[in-house]
This record gives structure tokens, sequence and C-alpha cells, in this order.
């Protein structure tokens, strides 16, 4: 694993409609590994993800593998780091091949045309993420689940080392839920880093890490196999829930579950 972090923040402040959202965050995620966010609806997990993407305006300082983003080009964070926003918006009319090579942008000059790597890792991204098949048709005629399947598409194009995504499993039914942890799982064995914002708490567990926000703060970070960061989900969520083992993972139940 690198001694270098793949995401550094230091004294991260957002404030959105005059109301203070992200609280002086400090956080260090380490390259290499695959990190869940996860905490309470409106403890500021989406904001904490596109601030560590450069994706909103924010105080205070964000490196990515060691260098500061303020003194990178676009071009240059383009190729470092892929984008999965939730409830992304735009583009219905074009075609989902097309909306895949977006992801290649950065690797190409301005206005040339898409090279037979840039076509490859198209390909390669579609048939991963099981939407070639889907490729002629309009982002905007596909299903939630379809659609969701071609944006996954697009960031894996990118061929960044740092993956970001924020609700990445909505829509997405069962099997393919299980491809998606297999994906990221895929590009953690490849040097990459992924770091993602979960409601499905027991899919968050599968991660190595797990990042836990509440009032715009870091309540907890730890190993997702660590007592500690049970007891600190618990705690996260008003002990609604309760981390259980079964097997080799974890599961969280409701409490009224187990009484």
């Amino acid at each position: 694993m690198s001694q270098v972090p793949a995401i550094e923040a230091r004294g991260l402040r957002v404030a959105l409609g005059g109301r203070q959202v992200l609280h002086g965050v400090d956080l260090v995620l380490p390259a290499g590994c695959w990190t869940a966010v996860a905490g309470p609806n409106g403890a500021g997990k989406t904001t904490l993800l596109k601030a560590l993407a450069r994706l909103l305006a924010a105080a205070g300082d964000v490196r990515w593998l060691g260098r500061e983003t303020g003194a990178m080009a676009p071009r240059e964070r383009g190729r470092m780091l892929a984008w999965l926003g939730q409830t992304e918006a735009g583009a219905d009319d074009l075609r989902a091949h097309d909306v895949v090579m977006l992801g290649r942008l950065p690797h190409q000059s301005w206005l040339g045309a898409p090279s037979a790597a840039d076509h490859g890792a198209v390909q390669a991204a579609m048939e991963r993420t099981g939407s070639w098949d889907l490729r002629e048709r309009p982002l905007g005629q596909l299903s939630g689940g379809e659609r969701q399947r071609v944006l996954l598409a697009r960031a894996l194009a990118v061929g960044a080392p740092l993956l970001l995504m924020d609700e990445p499993l909505s829509h997405l039914d069962p099997p393919h839920q299980s491809d998606w942890l297999a994906l990221v799982r895929e590009h953690v064995r490849g040097g990459g880093t992924a770091v993602t914002v979960l409601h499905e708490i027991p899919m968050a567990l599968h991660a190595d890490a797990l990042v836990l926000v509440d009032d715009g703060r870091i309540a907890h970070q730890g190993a997702t196999g660590d007592a500690n960061t049970h007891r600190a989900l618990e705690r996260v969520f008003a002990h609604r829930i309760a981390v259980h083992p079964v097997g080799d993972a974890w599961v969280t139940m409701p409490v009224e579950d187990l009484r």
C-alpha cells in the first residue's frame, strides 16, 4: 500500500445556502483501498464527497496522492479522479456509448477525435458494467438501473486511480449490486482507490474502512471489521441499528427486530 494518502483534507469547510454544512473536517484516506462513507440523512456525506472531488467551493486544503489540487490543471485533475454522482441530469439525448466516451475527454486533445485507445476503453468499461448492449440507445430511454450502469461505465472509462461515487447502488437490483461490488474490488486490486457514499450499510461493511459523518463532522474512521467501528456506527444511527456477524461478513438489523 502506498505511503502517500490517496486523499487528504485539512480544515475543510463548506457553507450552502448560508448554512455551514462541513465544520473544519480533517480527513486522511489511504491509497489502495475502498473507504465507504456513511451516516444519517443530512449529515453532510454528499457535501464531503463533492468537496473532496473539488466539485464545489470549499475552504481548506485538499490533496490527491500528495498533490495540492489547486495547483493542478483541470485536464490533469480529470485524469486523476473519476466521479459518479447521484441523480445526474442531462445528456438524455446522447447515445449511451457517447455518454461513456465523455469519460475519455481528459485524455483527448482539444477538438480531437477519439482514438482507438479511447474506443477500447469505452467498450471495456461498458462490457464490465453489462451495458455494452445498450450502447446505441439514448440515455433518456433507459431504465434507472440501466442508466446507472452506463454512468458507472463512464466513470470507469476514465481510468483514474481515484474513483469517487455517491450512492452508486441507486436503482441497481441485487445481481447488479454484486457486480458493482466486484468492480470496486477489481479497481482496488489494480492499485486504485475507491471512496463511496452508501446508504446500504451492509454493503458499506464490505469496504476496507468506514468513515462516519454526523452533523458535518467526522464521527469515526476505522476498519469495517473493528468492534469500535461497529459501536460508532450504532451510535451515529441513535442505536436504532445493531451490527452482527454472519459468517465472514457483517450485517445490520433494526433494533426493534432484536427485541
